[in-house]
């Protein structure tokens, strides 16, 4: 199926899959967060949800009289990030990226209006940040947004174009797999966020 931004731009969606270790097979990262989402919210720990994208149905074929394919349609709006939601009694938002890439994770991967978006919601003092996913190592990094801007308006100025991944060794914070929260994210944002809290 193929999808228009409001400014023309088409995007393919096709579903990307990792297969590289045995607690992940075929598990991408959006579909790690969504499980993870769920056991958060039915352990009463966090109410964390994927936004919806409106999407403006153009074009639909009926190949057969029970079943309906949608082949054109158009983002009706640009979307800001991901997911969005609530943890002890603080905002969340996050965008999520993967990447069959070894060494960096490419700033194309961003658009202008999300960089503005999570600028505008750490301006609120909102916990914001990117979680990403190197799919050859199977590691899934947090990355503080704060370390995204610096690196976005770098290359602006002339800088490299993607985040390297030693940088993000080092800047972002490995996330633990759990069998139950597989991007178990929660342990990095109360060691960030929470710990001074609760040891004050």
């Amino acid at each position: 199926m193929s999808l228009k931004y409001p400014n023309g731009q088409q995007r393919n969606m096709t579903v990307s899959r990792t297969t590289n270790n045995y607690h992940n097979r075929g598990m991408t990262l959006e579909e790690d967060i969504n499980l993870t989402n769920d056991y958060y919210r039915v352990q009463g720990r966090a109410i964390i949800h994927k936004k919806p994208t409106p999407v403006q149905i153009v074009k639909v074929n009926y190949p057969k009289r029970s079943a309906a394919v949608i082949t054109e349609g158009y983002f009706r709006q640009a979307s800001t990030t991901d997911y969005n939601g609530i943890y002890k009694q603080r905002y969340i938002d996050f965008e999520a990226k993967e990447t069959k890439s070894e060494t960096s994770l490419p700033l194309a991967n961003f658009h202008e209006h999300q960089i503005n978006h999570m600028k505008e919601v750490v301006q609120h003092g909102a916990i914001c940040f990117i979680l990403i996913r190197f799919a050859t190592f199977n590691e899934t990094f947090l990355l503080n947004a704060e370390k995204l801007f610096t690196y976005w308006d770098d290359q602006l100025k002339g800088g490299r174009k993607s985040i390297p991944y030693s940088a993000i060794q080092q800047a972002g914070y490995l996330i633990p797999f759990r069998y139950q929260a597989r991007v178990d994210y929660l342990e990095i944002i109360d060691r960030l966020y929470f710990r001074s809290e609760e040891t004050s």
